[in-house]
């Protein structure tokens, strides 16, 4: 059957599940942009209250965050389509077998398209707060100097691998499973507080995009898609051949939805 047809036939079929991966980067991309004005920018109360130290508001920041892509995980939504919201997750399950070609690739165009149509209807909704230099438009960037891009590829390559691995750990085991979204939502929290200052916590090639593009800004927009790209594709062989060395006789397993 020519790919074609198979991507024609999958869209017919799961439409839906598409729609719920555009929808849950629109949701990420819409409470993180309403989350950075609210704990950044110098006019907020919120940011006032919390004082200038910033990890302070990024306590906030990856409260938020993090509650939410546990929330969608959790979601019947979320549930229809494995909540995966982010090409790189898609890569890592399609490369185990979670998930048919088509379907994988129907779900990197419905990220990506989400990002891009969120992230300009949220730089002219909030326009006037999203250029402040506190938030840079919600845009990832890695640290100025020379090395920067270098720090921000090898923070981005850890934080990916720490998620792949915690859905993958949590997904495989018998009482762990119901965690998966729990755990991603508290990695993310961790991520936002402790990675963020390094290369602005993305994991996520379709959000730092869909910001990227808006704001007309993309400092080494490569390595948000080298780092988080490559780190879950060889997570997720690494699990791969770790399970077959375990389970030689039961590989390939079945991989069930992923949260992330």
């Amino acid at each position: 059957m020519a790919f074609a047809t198979r991507m024609t036939q999958a869209l017919r079929q799961n439409w839906r599940h598409y729609l719920v991966e555009a929808g849950g980067i629109i949701a990420f991309l819409t409470f993180s942009s309403l989350a950075a004005v609210v704990f950044h920018h110098p006019d907020s109360a919120v940011a006032r209250a919390l004082g200038p130290r910033e990890w302070v508001q990024r306590i906030g920041m990856g409260l938020v965050v993090g509650g939410l892509i546990a929330a969608m995980a959790y979601s019947p939504w979320g549930k229809r389509s494995g909540a995966h919201f982010n090409p790189a997750v898609t890569l890592g399950f399609w490369h185990l077998g979670h998930i048919a070609a088509a379907d994988a690739l129907w779900y990197a165009l419905a990220q990506f398209a989400g990002a891009l149509g969120a992230g300009a209807v949220l730089h002219w909704a909030l326009a006037p707060w999203f250029g402040h230099p506190s938030i840079h438009h919600n845009t990832t960037r890695p640290l100025e100097g020379p090395h920067g891009w270098a720090v921000a590829l090898g923070a981005e390559v850890v934080i990916s691998s720490m998620l792949m691995l915690g859905l993958l750990w949590t997904m495989h085991s018998a009482r762990g499973k119901k965690w998966t979204g729990a755990l991603a939502g508290l990695l993310l929290a961790v991520f936002v507080v402790v990675e963020a200052p390094l290369s602005g916590m993305s994991l996520n090639p379709a959000r730092t995009l869909g910001s990227a593009v808006a704001a007309g800004e993309a400092p080494h927009l490569w390595l948000y898609f080298v780092g988080p790209l490559g780190a879950m594709w060889a997570t997720a062989e690494a699990y791969r051949r770790h399970r077959l060395r375990r389970l030689p006789t039961e590989y390939p397993p079945q991989f069930p939805d992923a949260a992330a």
